[in-house]
């Protein structure tokens, strides 16, 4: 029997911190897969650990199943899980990094039924390691994305003084 629950599995990683970096994701449901990757020429992990899941989100085109998301990213997990990322907003994400992303993921997660689940990385959950492929692929690619909001802003070196 197939499950209604639609899967995503998803990975980030950055080739120096900041550095080039890229996401990988596999969404599952009734027995279909997809694989998205991006990356980009500058940025953190932990940006691309966050926009996996923003990204797999906004491809879901309806909210009338349940969501699983699944990452390696205690970040992204324990900010969601823990409810961290709702008083961050409360205070205008004031001293918090990657505030573009953190509002762009409330939208795209507003009225979805989620549940959040984290897995160790680099331990052999074969979901994982094949977004950990794509993700550290889309990194050394030669075509890269800019992550426009971090080279901008909060990598701006201009307002340290």
């Amino acid at each position: 029997m197939l499950s209604n629950t639609i899967e995503i599995f998803t990975d980030g990683a950055a080739k120096g911190n900041p550095g080039n970096g890229g996401y990988g994701i596999v969404m599952r449901f009734q027995g279909k897969t997809k694989e998205f990757s991006a990356g980009y020429r500058l940025t953190t992990n932990n940006r691309m650990e966050l926009l996996a899941v923003i990204v797999a989100l906004e491809q879901l085109k309806t909210n009338q199943y349940p969501v699983k998301v699944v990452s390696d990213s205690k970040y992204v997990i324990d900010a969601i899980n823990l409810k961290w990322v709702y008083g961050w907003k409360l205070k205008g994400f004031k001293g918090k990094k990657n505030s573009d992303l953190w509002m762009r993921f409330l939208k795209v997660s507003e009225g979805l039924n989620i549940e959040y689940v984290w897995v160790r990385g680099h331990n052999g959950h074969p979901e994982n390691e094949r977004c950990d492929e794509l993700a550290v692929s889309a990194a050394l690619a030669s075509e890269l994305l800019i992550d426009t909001f971090y080279e901008e802003v909060e990598n701006d070196s201009s307002s340290l003084f």
